[in-house]
């Protein structure tokens, strides 16, 4: 895990219990900020530091490694995904990009002049989901969307999930991992996986290819629910997240259970179909 990063960042998170390092932030010349166990702090030589003046501060050299590392010593082999903002590390560590974004006409041909990355570091917490399975799967299966804000633990409980499912009702569970992190760590043993593909693509081909009884993906935007709605309309279960608040803000009212977090990992509460508050 974070085998890219440069050896002065890396001797820093040496310091530091990486079960509980969800967050690493990278920006040029500015003081290197973690979050652990839910909160934002500083990283110096020796871990955990109060105070931005003792913090290590990144140089620009050190981001152009970093990514250059995670993408495999070619960046051309991760072209489309720095296209989209991200590259994937080998353990599944997201790695989004902000820089100088580079066009022709309508189209993003590359991200230039690297100044930050924003490393996520994917957990597998068994056992996290055992509340929304229960309350939600274990009378019966149904669509389950988790909504909130980033950093959360949506993807986190997604996987646990995904696993309980697997393993207690031995269904067939696709998980369409648009951006590599999703299947970072077990999942199941019945659990087929597709990478790197948008969701149109990843549903369409896995319901005709798969026979899936489940499709787990992840952080839904407005043009994936046409995906969603096609799987539920073939009688596939799915599991999603999104980044939003509220029952209201979502666009289309394709699942059984809205599981509201309040917290990191935590249920605030959880709407049926009809947005009512459930037991």
């Amino acid at each position: 895990m974070l085998d890219f990063l440069p050896p002065r960042i890396a001797s820093a998170v040496r310091h530091v219990n990486l079960n509980r390092l969800y967050e690493l932030r990278l920006r040029a010349d500015k003081a290197l900020r973690a979050n652990i166990g839910g909160a934002f702090c500083y990283l110096g030589e020796q871990g955990v530091t109060e105070r931005a003046v003792n913090a290590l501060k990144p140089t620009a050299q050190e981001i152009a490694d970093t990514l250059f590392a995670a993408s495999g010593y070619s960046v051309y082999s991760v072209e489309n995904q720095i296209k989209r903002g991200f590259v994937t590390g080998a353990e599944g560590e997201r790695i989004g990009i902000a820089g100088s974004y580079v066009y022709e006409g309508n189209s993003l041909l590359s991200i230039h002049s690297v100044t930050s990355l924003c490393i996520r570091i994917p957990h597998a917490v068994e056992g996290c989901a055992e509340e929304i399975y229960n309350r939600c799967l274990r009378e019966e299966m149904q669509s389950v969307i988790l909504l909130s804000p980033p950093g959360e633990g949506k993807t986190t409980l997604l996987r646990d999930l995904s696993r309980l499912v697997s393993t207690r009702k031995a269904l067939n569970v696709l998980v369409s991992d648009e951006r590599g992190e999703l299947s970072a760590g077990d999942m199941g043993e019945t659990c087929d996986v597709i990478r790197f593909a948008d969701k149109l693509t990843a549903f369409t081909a896995g319901i005709r290819a798969m026979r899936p009884d489940v499709i787990v993906t992840d952080e839904l935007l407005p043009e994936d629910y046409l995906a969603v709605r096609r799987a539920v309309e073939s009688g596939i279960y799915v599991f999603a997240s999104a980044h939003l608040k509220r029952y209201e803000d979502v666009p289309e009212k394709l699942f059984g259970r809205y599981v509201i977090l309040g917290g990191l990992g935590k249920i605030k509460k959880i709407c049926g179909e009809d947005g009512t508050d459930v037991a």
